[in-house]
């Protein structure tokens, strides 16, 4: 939307990518088409009556001349507009733009996301970013004209209205867990963000959704076409027990959040729209916008499918593919660190034996206060894994060193994999841990840290699936930027459309690998006993 980036130094002398001012003429343009497309990627706001809108809002268009247009809604916030109650432009799909970059901008607003200010504030939000306060605030001021404040009172208030609207929750209750630190601070967002005040919100939108004690029951938003059941499919055919689990509709796990471990319960939304629903019980509730955006994550909701597609579709090779499944998702791991040491457990496995491997290690986790179905634990830390005996799991000698080496790595922060990370010094941490190569590596960069742009060397049933295509795995390497990682679920669905709910072609030879397979001759390397 607002064309080639352009780089700039920052003051610790480190390159930082920075999107240019947004195109007014092109926003005007998809305002008065109401183009739904462009919803979460810039807020246009309407001088003459205050407020800011999504831009398909369905308000009558307002004139050129009385609008403005702005990247994050906390940047209209930040210049006095206020969000539209028909449009809801609070509730729209986070920019897929964060997704893609991976300049100190975009890892800093995947980390407020996560809830990185709630949980240490700015200056720990700098610390992990390696700024201090000034350079970070003064990067954000520059790209979006507000501060790392400012964003994370902007998220809090999205969390609020999603609260008053969704629930039965007290006001007290979602003051505390939108992040608020009080309840006056909660009033005083919620009338200046949404001019009105939280039981005037609640009456706007009668028919909570109650429900069982103790969960709470969410919908997801994401950009059409969104194919939830595929998403779910795919997550529920890796269901490891204790941790996952898979009914044929929903996908059930536990997920370890900083106040302790919640479960989570995702299915397509009833309505069969772009969307999810999901129930969650949490710890505490101040968990609530970690869990939502790790689920958003999870499920790729996102995702910008129309530029996807565009690209992808543009291939001669992949134009089938990708008609016969408009906007694919690449499922993601809510937990990085975890999505790691599960990867070293499936290296040379079936995904059978990779359940079981992983299922193992589960004892080691925090355990549910009470079971949920059949879920019972969340997975265990790095810093629990890199000190446990790993014996009795049933791993090489050489398998139980490269996954206490990367437990303690990640332990220790020498290995960074959260939302804030930097993606290739990730990968480059990644493989300096021995047992881990490249096949590995790359894995973890595409369902744990959601890097969009990624491909599998080697992977066998990537080889496969462009061997029918008349492709070969190092020409296909360079093509699809920046969104290789799409190709790559094209591509798997292809060679093993059992995992996918949409019909694919098949492929000329029989006994094709289970995506994520790593080619034979160039696989993760077995450590020998004596290393």
């Amino acid at each position: 939307m607002s064309g080639n980036r352009q780089s700039s130094s920052s003051a610790a002398g480190m390159l930082v990518v920075v999107s240019p001012p947004l195109d007014a003429e092109r926003c005007y343009r998809a305002v008065t088409g109401r183009d739904a497309r462009f919803d979460g990627w810039f807020f246009t706001a309407v001088h003459t009556t205050g407020i800011y809108c999504r831009p398909s809002c369905p308000a009558r268009t307002p004139l050129a001349r009385n609008v403005s247009f702005f990247t994050t809604a906390a940047a209209a916030q930040g210049a006095g507009f206020r969000a539209c109650r028909r449009c809801r432009p609070d509730a729209v799909p986070g920019s897929p733009e964060w997704d893609v970059r991976a300049d100190v901008v975009a890892r800093a607003m995947r980390l407020i996301a996560d809830g990185e200010v709630e949980r240490s504030g700015v200056p720990g939000l700098a610390a992990r970013l390696g700024y201090s306060e000034r350079q970070l605030h003064r990067l954000l001021v520059a790209e979006l004209g507000v501060g790392p404040l400012a964003l994370a009172r902007a998220q809090r208030a999205q969390t609020a209205r999603i609260l008053i609207e969704t629930t039965d929750l007290p006001m007290a209750d979602v003051a505390f867990a939108a992040g608020f630190a009080s309840i006056r601070q909660f009033n005083a967002t919620v009338r200046e963000v949404f001019a009105t005040t939280p039981t005037a919100l609640r009456r706007t939108k009668p028919g909570t959704t109650g429900g069982a004690p103790g969960w709470l029951t969410l919908r997801l938003a994401a950009r059409a076409p969104y194919e939830a059941a595929e998403v779910l499919l795919f997550l529920g055919a890796h269901a490891v027990p204790g941790l996952e689990e898979w009914d044929g509709t929903t996908f059930s796990r536990v997920l370890d959040l900083p106040h302790g471990p919640a479960v989570v319960q995702l299915s397509p939304a009833p309505d069969g729209g772009a969307a999810v629903t999901a129930r969650l019980r949490l710890a505490e509730l101040r968990d609530l916008g970690a869990v939502v955006t790790r689920c958003r994550r999870m499920l790729d909701l996102d995702a910008d499918p129309a530029a996807v597609d565009d690209v992808l579709g543009a291939d001669p090779a992949l134009a089938p593919l990708v008609a016969g499944a408009p906007g694919r998702r690449v499922p993601a791991s809510p937990d990085a660190d975890e999505l790691a040491i599960r990867a070293v457990l499936g290296q040379q496995v079936s995904v059978a034996g990779a359940r079981t491997l992983t299922s193992r290690l589960l004892a080691a986790g925090t355990p549910l206060a009470e079971p949920v179905g059949t879920l019972t634990h969340a997975f265990p830390r790095a810093a629990v894994l890199a000190d446990a005996d790993l014996t009795a799991v049933g791993l090489t000698g050489a398998r139980r060193r490269t996954v206490a080496a990367l437990a303690a790595g990640l332990a220790a922060g020498d290995i960074a994999l959260d939302p804030g990370a930097d993606r290739e010094e990730a990968g480059r941490a990644m493989l300096a841990v021995p047992g881990i190569g490249p096949w590995t590596a790359a894995l973890v960069g595409l369902r744990g840290l959601a890097d969009p742009d990624v491909w599998l060397p080697g992977d066998l049933a990537l080889r496969r699936s462009l061997a029918g295509l008349g492709s070969s795995d190092a020409e296909a390497a360079g093509r699809w930027r920046p969104w290789r990682s799409y190709a790559v679920l094209h591509l798997w669905a292809l060679a093993v459309p059992s995992l996918f709910t949409r019909p694919a072609t098949p492929l000329p030879r029989p006994g094709t690998p289970r995506p994520g397979t790593a080619t034979p001759p160039t696989r993760e390397p077995a450590l020998p006993r004596s290393a």
